[in-house]
Order: structure tokens, then sequence, then C-alpha cells
């Protein structure tokens, strides 16, 4: 990656939203605009949750959603929701460039991990996570309850 470019946090405003929408809707791609936007806006409000952009002059090219929590497991880190770089200019070094910038997030809240889930067939993803330094830690189970 030689172009220059700019990481910048998104904030609430219609504009961003749509600005973003594509990209996330890549790896969120059961979400309508519609709900993302309210699940956005729910989760900046209520659970600390930013999305940070990488932008090559006025496009983005990458995007990560994270928040920082606390458990008893491993104590503040910082938790990446959904990391995605823009199909078209993947393994160019963006993903890898947000993963740092967010690092530095982490050590600014004093987070001792960053962690992350990844769906089971993203294989491609997982290659990538583990270029970054990640390690296989656990297994996460969900349990879909009924609808009512």
């Amino acid at each position: 990656m030689s172009e220059p470019f700019d990481i910048e946090e998104l904030g609430t405003s219609s504009e961003e939203i749509a600005a973003v929408y594509p990209v996330i809707h890549q790896l969120r791609d059961h979400l309508d605009f519609d709900t993302f936007r309210e699940r956005y806006l729910a989760m900046y409000e209520g659970a600390n949750y930013r999305i940070v952009v990488l932008k090559v002059g006025d496009e983005i090219r990458a995007a990560a959603g994270f928040r920082w929590i606390e458990n008893l497991a491993v104590g503040a880190s910082l938790y990446i929701d959904d990391l995605v770089t823009v199909e078209k200019y993947r393994s160019q070094g963006y993903g890898r460039n947000l993963v740092k910038y967010l690092e530095g997030v982490a050590s600014a809240i004093g987070a001792n991990a960053i962690r992350l889930d990844s769906a089971i067939h993203r294989v491609d993803a997982h290659r990538f996570y583990e270029r970054e330094g990640f390690v296989y830690f656990s297994k996460h189970f969900v349990r879909v309850l009924p609808t009512q």
C-alpha cells in the first residue's frame, strides 16, 4: 500500500452512516440499511461501539467496529466486532493498518488484549488474523433462542 491514507472515527450523522454501510455490508450482508443504522446508533450510545474507517481520499477502503469491554477472563480489552476491507482492496495492507491503529487505541485505554471472534467459514480472515499475531484462544458458543 503506497497511497497516503487517513483513519478516522465515525460519528452518528446520516452521511457518515450511509457512507460506511456499503463497506460493513460486505461483512454483515444480512443487515439492511435501516437495521444497520438502528443497531449502530443504539450500540454507539449504549455499548461504547465505534467505527473507524481507513480512507484514501474520500473513498472508504476498510472499516473496523470495536468497543472496550472488561471481563473476568482477561480484564480490560478492546473487542473488534467488525473488521472488513472492501473486496477489491483486500491483501493490500488496509486491514493491517486498521489493526495497528486499534492497537494504539487499546494501549490508550489501558487494555491488555485485543479480542475478536471470526465465523468458522471465514478461513481467509483466520489466516489474516494469525499473520497479524492473533492466536486461537477459545471456542465461542451460541444458543439461538426462539423468537416470541
